[in-house]
């Protein structure tokens, strides 16, 4: 274990409160129309524009009447018919019930809709089938209940999905009032590296991360800046890191290491870095940087400087990177979602170490039960043809030797 170096549980807390307190910055904000919203996060709590449901709504395709009554099994007469879109109708008169729709407005002195299925109807007649019994409110969703006239539906921060679109639509937003995406620079460095299109000489390699790492910023709904490779060369990296802080936040890939061409930490340094941290006991992705430069007197950019094997880059990323990058979008999430599935094959525990071991998990649960994952094969961290089969992390905790077939997992989805 390396002496003093933070645990994956306190460079994750220290993320979180440092991602809060960027709610304390003023954001940018632009107004976007409701099909462009999906993604973003809100600026403004949307509100309840009248009750919600604003009529009391049947959910099922029935009868409605008074539960008494129905209880009663007598035949009760049928008054008339309504379809979801009707206006409401008038009172509903006594012994009789009301032909309703899923949707439709329940009709004034019904309190309760009995179930198509549930009823037997004789010559224009109907009654609830013995020994079944209504309940007041049953199938009914009272005027009201799911919000009031004014009532926040969406608070501020919440990155709008479709359900909040949904209900953003029920409340009459056409238009949303939405945080501005962040930009993120991303710098990669290596004499190794070449472009995507080239075949790559003797002891060379493809600039996979930069595409990697702008679809990962692109995922988090924020605004990728490629900036060309920098080779290993002091001078060269101080100078496109002035550049790359013009942006809300910058990654840097590679050079983050102790080697004698790791150089990104004294360019840092020469620019006036604030470090958080360096180094977390995770694996992979131990030699994270996290810090601040300062950008003028009152604002300082958030930097990572992310390893350069591939999968340390994207694993470093989820970890840490997108929680800041959710803040710097005005978004209440500032940590990682982790869900839990059912390891298929033993993973082993690394000491002194949290792992994070790329997986395949099946997230189609058979009979409720919970997904499945598994690891892939893989042969260290810059294995991209592993990582191309993996679709999430399953997690290790610091101090677990290993998890055995059967055990429940925290897993780490790739979004």
């Amino acid at each position: 274990m390396a002496t003093g170096l933070p645990s994956y549980d306190e460079a994750a807390t220290l993320i979180a409160a440092y991602s809060r307190e960027l709610h304390m910055r003023p954001f940018a904000t632009e107004v976007v129309g409701l099909r462009q919203a999906a993604g973003r996060v809100a600026a403004k709590a949307l509100l309840a524009d009248r009750e919600m449901p604003a009529f009391p709504r049947s959910t099922r395709d029935g009868f409605a009447c008074k539960a008494a009554e129905a209880s009663s099994h007598e035949f009760l007469f049928l008054a008339g018919s309504t379809r979801a879109g009707d206006a409401p109708t008038g009172l509903l008169p006594a012994a009789s019930v009301w032909e309703i729709m899923t949707g439709a407005a329940v009709p004034a002195g019904a309190d309760a809709v009995a179930m198509l299925e549930h009823v037997e109807q004789v010559a224009g007649k109907v009654r609830l089938i013995p020994p079944r019994v209504l309940e007041p409110g049953e199938n009914v969703v009272p005027v009201g209940v799911e919000a009031r006239t004014g009532e926040e539906v969406v608070p501020a921060g919440s990155r709008l999905t479709a359900s909040q679109i949904a209900a953003a639509a029920a409340c009459g937003y056409s238009s949303l009032e939405v945080f501005k995406k962040p930009r993120v620079a991303i710098l990669t460095t290596g004499d190794e590296l070449v472009g995507v299109d080239q075949t790559p000489g003797p002891g060379k390699i493809r600039n996979s991360n930069a595409p990697m790492l702008a679809a990962l910023v692109e995922q988090a709904c924020a605004e990728p800046w490629v900036l060309p490779v920098v080779r290993d060369n002091g001078a060269e990296i101080e100078t496109a890191l002035r550049e790359a802080i013009q942006a809300d936040m910058v990654l840097i890939s590679g050079g983050v290491s102790a080697g004698k061409f790791d150089l990104v930490e004294p360019a840092l340094a020469q620019i006036g870095a604030r470090v958080h941290f360096t180094g977390v006991r995770i694996q992979p992705g131990k030699p994270l940087v996290f810090c601040e430069v300062p950008r003028n007197e009152s604002q300082a950019v958030p930097v990572f400087g992310l390893p350069g094997n591939p999968i340390s880059s994207a694993a470093t990323f989820l970890l840490f990177a997108h929680p800041v990058l959710s803040g710097l979008a005005g978004s209440n999430e500032v940590r990682p979602r982790f869900s839990i599935a059912v390891l298929t094959r033993e993973v082993k525990g690394k000491s002194g170490l949290t792992r994070f071991v790329p997986s395949a998990c099946a997230f189609h649960a058979v009979n409720e039960a919970n997904p499945e994952v598994a690891p892939v094969n893989w042969q260290g961290s810059g294995d991209l043809a592993a990582f191309a089969r993996a679709n999430c992390f399953a997690v290790v905790p610091e101090g677990i030797d290993r998890l055995s077939a059967g055990d429940l997992v925290r897993i780490l989805p790739f979004f």
